[in-house]
C-alpha cells in the first residue's frame, strides 16, 4: 500500500489510486521478483501507516460495490427469467442461477466469492512499515478484473428486465412480462402471511418485523452473532497460546488495561510466528493462513446486505402512505449510501472492520534492496479484542433493525414481489396505497395515482377478483 499526491488531483478518482498501485506491484515484482518490496517510508507513528490503509479499505469498498451491483442485476435477471425470483435482494454469492456453464451459475457465482475474499485478503495483509508488495498487489488487481469481467459475462447471459433497484419497477416489469401474475383476494396479506391461505382481514396496526417475514434474514443475524463468538474464540486462544509460550518462543507483556491500546505497539500482547525461509510457498501458507480467519469476515459483511436492502424497500414502500407518495423509480443508487442509516452504515464498517481486523495481524519484514528474506507475523490480542467488540455493535445494531416492527395497517413486504404485486392493484410513476371501495361483505385497499383515504381499522378487507397492472416504461 502506499499514500501518493495522486489523491489530491482536482481529477483524481478511486480508480485511477488502484491502477497506480498495480502500476508499482508490478514494478516491483518485474524487479525483485515475487518477494519483491518497495518501501515508501518508515514512520514510528501509527497513525501516519494506517491512514492510509484506511483509505485503501474504502476505496476497494467503492470498486467492489460497483461490481456487485452490476453483478446483482445480472444475477436477479436471470433468476427471473427461471422464474426463481422471490425478494428483490437476494445473496448474490449464495444463490446461482441453473447450469454449470451458466454465467450467473454456481460455478462462477462460487468463484466470484473466491475472488472477493482474495481481494480483502491482499488489501488486509499489513506490514510496520508503507510499503508495496508486488505479488500482493499485482493478484489483487487481477481479482477486481475477474470479478469485473465474470459481472460482464453474467450481464450478456441475462435478458435484464430492468436496471432499476427499485422492488416496483421491478414488479411492474414482471407482471407486464407475464412472469408475476397477482393473487386476488390478498390485498391487506403481508410477506409473513405467504404461507397461510388468503382470504378477508381486518388491518393491523403493527406489522411482523423482518426477521420473521423474510427466512434468510433469520439465517444473516444468526451468523453475524457467530462471526462475534468466532472472533472472542480467536482471541482467547491467542491468550492461551501466550500463556503457554510467553518467555520460550516470543516475549511480550501481558494483557492490562496498559497495554490494550488501540493501534498496536512495542508494549501491546501478542504471539508471533516468523518464516526463515521465504519463497513462493510463503505466500500460499501466509494466504492460506489469513484466508481461514478472514474469509467468514468477509462473507458475512456481505450477507448484512440482504438485512440492508429488505429494510430500504420497505421503507420506500411504506412512503405510498405519505404525504408526497411513493416514487416507483429507485432513483441515484448512489442517494441510499447517504440518506438511509443501515445502508450508510454497512458502506462504512465494511472498509473499518477490514481494516482493524489487519491491525491485529501484522507483519515484519527484513528486506535487503527490495527483497524479502525473513518474514515474522504478530497477532495483537488487544486489536482481536477490539474487532470483536466492533462485531458485537455491528451484530447488535443489524439485529435491532431487523426485530423492528412497522407500525401503521400498510402490509409489509419487505421487497417480496408476490406481494407487491398482490398489494399494487395500479402501478403508475407516484403511487398511494390506501382505502378504494367499500364493500358488502369486504372492502377493497390497494395503490393509485392520487392519495387515497387511510384504510377503516374496524373493516374486513379481501380485494377484488381483478387487478389492473399497466406497465409505464
Amino acid at each position: 500500500m502506499t499514500a501518493s499526491s495522486t489523491a489530491t488531483e482536482p481529477h483524481w478518482h478511486p480508480s485511477r489510486l488502484l491502477a497506480l498501485l498495480n502500476r508499482q506491484g508490478t514494478v516491483s515484482l518485474a524487479n525483485h521478483g515475487v518477494l519483491g518490496v518497495t518501501v515508501i517510508f518508515k514512520s514510528g507513528i501509527m497513525l501516519q501507516r494506517e491512514i492510509p490503509a484506511l483509505i485503501l479499505n474504502l476505496i476497494v469498498t467503492v470498486c467492489t460495490e460497483c461490481t456487485g451491483f452490476v453483478h446483482g442485476i445480472s444475477l436477479r435477471s436471470a433468476l427471473a427469467s427461471e422464474s426463481r425470483l422471490r425478494f428483490n435482494t437476494n445473496l448474490r454469492l449464495l444463490t446461482a442461477a441453473r447450469g454449470w456453464s451458466n454465467p450467473n451459475g454456481a460455478l462462477l457465482d462460487d468463484i466470484m466469492a473466491v475472488l472477493l475474499k482474495v481481494h480483502w485478503q491482499l488489501y488486509d495483509m499489513k506490514n510496520l512499515v508503507l510499503s508495496i508488495a508486488g505479488l500482493p498487489l499485482l493478484i489483487s488487481g487481477v481479482a477486481l478484473l475477474l470479478q469485473v469481467v465474470i459481472a460482464l459475462s453474467g450481464l450478456r447471459a441475462a435478458k435484464v428486465l430492468t436496471w432499476s433497484s427499485s422492488p416496483f419497477d421491478l414488479t411492474a416489469a414482471l407482471v407486464h412480462h407475464m412472469q408475476l401474475t397477482p393473487v386476488p383476494f390478498r390485498c391487506m396479506r403481508g410477506a409473513f402471511d405467504l404461507d397461510m391461505d388468503g382470504g378477508p382481514v381486518k388491518p393491523s396496526e403493527t406489522q411482523p418485523s423482518a426477521w420473521h417475514a423474510h427466512p434468510s434474514i433469520r439465517k444473516v443475524v444468526i451468523s453475524l452473532w457467530g462471526l462475534v463468538v468466532a472472533c472472542a474464540g480467536w482471541a482467547t486462544l491467542d491468550m492461551c497460546i501466550w500463556d503457554k509460550y510467553n518467555g520460550t518462543i516470543f516475549t511480550s507483556p501481558a494483557l492490562t488495561t496498559q497495554t490494550w491500546p488501540f493501534f498496536p505497539g512495542s508494549q501491546s500482547n501478542y504471539i508471533m510466528y516468523d518464516f526463515l525461509s521465504v519463497g513462493v510457498q510463503w505466500w500460499i501458507l501466509a494466504f492460506v493462513n489469513l484466508a481461514v480467519v478472514q474469509g467468514p469476515l468477509t462473507l458475512g459483511l456481505h450477507c448484512a446486505e440482504l438485512i440492508v436492502n429488505a429494510i430500504r424497500d420497505e421503507r420506500q414502500w411504506r412512503c405510498a402512505t405519505r404525504r408526497k407518495g411513493l416514487s416507483r423509480t429507485a432513483g441515484n443508487p448512489l442517494k441510499p449510501v447517504f440518506t438511509d442509516l443501515p445502508c450508510f452504515v454497512l458502506f462504512f464498517a465494511k472498509p473499518l472492520l477490514h481494516w482493524m481486523f489487519g491491525l491485529s495481524c501484522i507483519g515484519a519484514d527484513f528486506v535487503v534492496n527490495g527483497v524479502i528474506h525473513s518474514f515474522m507475523t504478530s497477532i495483537f490480542t488487544a486489536q482481536i479484542w477490539n474487532l470483536c467488540i466492533a462485531l458485537f455493535v455491528f451484530a447488535c445494531f443489524f439485529t435491532v433493525v431487523a426485530l423492528r416492527r412497522p407500525c401503521g395497517p400498510q402490509p409489509a413486504a419487505y421487497g417480496h414481489l408476490q406481494t407487491l404485486a398482490n398489494l399494487m392493484d395500479e402501478s403508475s410513476p407516484v403511487m398511494w396505497w390506501g382505502h378504494k371501495e367499500d364493500g358488502i361483505p369486504y372492502c377493497h385497499a390497494g395503490t393509485s395515482d392520487h392519495p387515497l383515504p387511510d384504510v377503516k381499522m374496524n373493516c374486513v378487507y379481501a380485494g377484488l377478483s381483478v387487478m389492473s397492472h399497466p406497465y409505464i416504461s
